[in-house]
């Protein structure tokens, strides 16, 4: 699959990962649609790339069309990636009682019920498309975490969220195998976010020095390169790839 000419939806694409994804695309020129609850960074950084802002919940069915609209109205439709997400910390049972009900079904929602929500819409637009040279149709790439894995103390919801993005992987790549549409996942370890950034600089240093090789934090450049390959490579189907740096989470 070729990124020059085609057009691609980026959810997150107003900060963090999903905005070095963005960008990779644009500068390989491809045309993207950036998806984001953040009106004025998603704003700026489309019209940086020449790219196209939409208001989006993930979640929400309206807004998941109105996303791909804008897409189609750009041309040929081929891509997907997925990086929009919350990540909230709290504990089975607290200090304060149990986790509340709704912090967890709102991570999951965004989460997983999102991503899902995304991969389905523009799935089923891509399924028109005429085939490329290699009979694919389009490639879709969600974000997981190595949380989904090695999820630490107060990560349930978050874990289980990512989890269910991991579980769906293959499923999906097999439901839309005759279409000729790729679904592949990514599970980032400890990456330079604004989530993290909001972090104290002592707990920074202290994760980056946590990964293994190399000892530094993940950036959005990382996982924009292997955004890239993914869809590029067309043998790169129903998997999930682990890019953390060999770390493996301690409990916490």
């Amino acid at each position: 699959m070729q990124i020059d000419g085609k057009v691609f939806i980026v959810t997150g694409g107003a900060s963090g990962l999903g905005e070095g994804t963005a960008r990779m695309l644009a500068a390989n020129g491809g045309k993207v649609v950036i998806a984001d609850m953040q009106a004025e960074k998603g704003e700026a950084v489309a019209k940086e790339i020449g790219g196209v802002f939409v208001k989006c919940d993930v979640s929400q069915e309206a807004d998941g069309q109105a996303v791909v609209a804008a897409a189609l109205r750009l041309g040929k439709l081929v891509g997907l990636v997925n990086c929009a997400g919350i990540a909230p910390a709290e504990k089975t049972v607290g200090k304060n009682g149990p986790h509340a009900l709704a912090t967890f079904s709102k991570t999951v929602t965004v989460n997983l019920i999102g991503s899902f929500n995304m991969i389905r819409l523009a799935s089923d637009a891509m399924g028109k498309n005429e085939p490329e040279s290699t009979g694919e149709r389009g490639v879709l790439i969600s974000t997981a975490s190595v949380a989904a894995y090695d999820g630490q103390i107060g990560q349930a919801a978050y874990s289980a969220s990512k989890g269910g993005v991991v579980g769906m992987t293959l499923p999906i790549a097999r439901d839309l195998a005759r279409s000729g549409i790729r679904n592949m996942t990514i599970a980032p370890g400890i990456f330079g976010t604004p989530m993290l950034f909001g972090m104290p600089q002592e707990v920074q240093d202290a994760l980056a020095a946590s990964v293994p090789f190399p000892s530094r934090l993940g950036t959005p450049e990382d996982y924009a390169k292997l955004a890239k390959h993914i869809i590029e490579n067309d043998m790169l189907n129903g998997e999930v790839i682990r890019l953390d740096g060999a770390i493996r989470l301690a409990p916490r």
